[in-house]
């Protein structure tokens, strides 16, 4: 029986609530599979969720830029000219490196059996729900 494995680029959003520490709380994470055309975004959005996480911050302004993000990753028409790019493009652009209190970790690559999307889910349990 033979699986069609699929190449990914991930990386993990991360809180840095005082930038010049360099201690960050990870919020959330991106999935890029170029060959299925994927781009997805999974992240804590729940202000009391975010609130417990990362007190210092101005939570409700976080979970904005959350949800912001999530529709550029899902193309989303009403966040922007960045969701209109192709897939490659809004993923590079979301993982720029930051000097802001929301950041996104260094990029990794992995593959996968099956939907990108359970890969992702995956991803967040391990990284950020647990």
């Amino acid at each position: 029986m033979s699986h069609d494995r699929s190449a990914y680029d991930f990386a993990v959003l991360r809180v840095v609530p005082h930038v010049h520490l360099g201690v960050f709380v990870p919020v959330g994470v991106l999935l890029h599979a170029r060959r299925e055309g994927f781009l997805g975004l999974a992240a804590l959005t729940d202000e009391a969720t975010l609130a417990t996480r990362v007190p210092s911050v101005d939570v409700p302004l976080l979970a904005r830029y959350l949800v912001t993000l999530q529709r550029v990753a899902a193309g989303d028409a009403t966040a922007g000219p960045i969701a209109l790019a192709p897939t490659s493009e809004r993923f590079h652009w979301l993982t720029a490196p930051r000097s802001d209190v929301l950041q996104a970790g260094p990029v990794h690559e992995g593959t996968c059996v099956g939907a990108p999307a359970v890969t992702l889910a995956r991803l967040f349990a391990e990284y950020v729900s647990r």
